[in-house]
């Protein structure tokens, strides 16, 4: 068995349980639907989440090329799949069998975690290619990182409803053409 199969496991079973807390998340919703506040800008994430955890997987690919691992490498790739675990896990309310579900209080009680780990996520993707290659992502993929850090750390501080609801269709286009321009295909 070749090391980036064996290490592929682990990496494929936190990122498909992020994606398994999403859903179950849409599950309760739906079973809430009755007593259910729903409120877009938390929607939308969950769904730009389940995004995000697929491309992360589907990039992940590439990493099968990379032979000279170490514990250190493992565990910068590692580091990457957390924070989207534990994002799936703010992103959507836990739902109980009573009292009412409202989106937009869940959401602004957890804003801050949650985009402060999004933050956390992509320096340790920027931090994951240094380690591994040596050198920083690829002009383009760095430049999306940093401006989706700088979003992030802002998305974390303001509680401001204008730049959240605002945040959702320029980070849907931002990840869109994103995932189009530099991964595409597994090649």
């Amino acid at each position: 068995m070749e090391a980036f199969t064996y290490l592929s496991v682990l990496l494929s079973i936190i990122l498909g349980l992020a994606i398994t807390q999403v859903l179950q998340g849409f599950r309760g919703l739906m079973l809430a639907r009755t007593r259910l506040h729903t409120y877009w800008p938390c929607l939308s994430w969950a769904v730009l989440l389940l995004l995000l955890d697929v491309q992360a997987w589907w990039a992940m690919y590439d990493l099968r090329f990379h032979h000279d691992w170490s514990f250190v490498g493992f565990v910068a790739v590692l580091a990457q799949t957390v924070p989207l675990y534990l994002m799936a896990g703010l992103v959507l309310p836990d739902i109980g069998i009573e009292g009412q579900v409202d989106l937009r209080t869940h959401y602004y009680a957890n804003h801050r975690w949650f985009f402060a780990i999004l933050g956390l996520m992509l320096v340790t993707s920027i931090a994951k290619q240094v380690v591994l290659f040596g050198n920083l992502p690829a002009p383009l993929d760095l430049g999306v990182q940093m401006i989706f850090l700088v979003v992030a750390v802002i998305a974390a501080w303001t509680p401001r409803e204008w730049y959240h609801k605002a945040l959702i269709p320029f980070s849907a286009v931002t990840i869109a053409a994103y995932i189009t321009v530099l991964f595409p295909y597994l090649h």
